[in-house]
């Protein structure tokens, strides 16, 4: 088992913002477009953790993990999980990981580039086992503990940016996702 933590894109931050919709910690967990290298990496049984983005003058935490149960290609979780698919809000604001139409095209609302979405639509997840903090005390915790933990865990020099400490993404091994999911467990146990 491995498993890997990685920063979503700048100013993404579900708690403050409201604003991630990739990976989706719903029933069943998704993560459709993002980091199409860790999905690529990854195996049933794996574990991918993510952390909010940048957000001037607020603590980056990590957002929550999910256990990868397996991977389908686009169209066919463009079927199962209509729920998913990109559209807006009744506020404006994107929302869903599908990045595809029912032919295969790529969505108007998919702000990449087109000369990335081949690699992005490959290895969709469908996650099992997920844990995200999801109160406004288990994130206040989490904002709290994030860069200590984070340091702690793999075994680096504190800093004051979360980037500083993981780079965009790092690898976890088996003892590491033990203690990312004890950690988080930990937090919602105790609120």
């Amino acid at each position: 088992m491995k498993g890997y933590v990685y920063i979503t894109g700048t100013g993404a931050d579900p708690a403050l913002r409201g604003n991630l919709n990739d990976p989706l910690f719903t029933t069943i967990p998704t993560l459709g477009a993002c980091m199409p290298n860790v999905r690529r990496f990854v195996s049933k049984g794996d574990w991918i953790f993510v952390v909010s983005g940048k957000v001037p003058g607020v603590q980056q935490y990590v957002v929550g993990g999910l256990q990868v149960a397996e991977k389908i290609n686009t169209l066919a979780a463009y079927e199962r999980f209509p729920e998913n698919r990109l559209a807006r809000d009744a506020g404006g604001k994107v929302v869903g990981n599908i990045i595809v139409h029912a032919d295969g095209t790529q969505h108007p609302l998919d702000h990449h580039p087109l000369d990335t979405f081949e690699s992005r639509i490959e290895n969709f997840i469908v996650g099992g086992n997920a844990v995200a903090l999801d109160t406004p005390n288990q994130v206040e915790i989490g904002r709290a503990q994030t860069l200590g933990k984070l340091s702690e865990i793999l075994v680096r020099p504190r800093a004051n940016r979360v980037i500083d400490v993981i780079g965009r993404w790092s690898k976890l091994d088996e003892v590491q996702i033990g203690k990312m999911l004890d950690w988080l467990s930990g937090i919602k146990g105790a609120t």
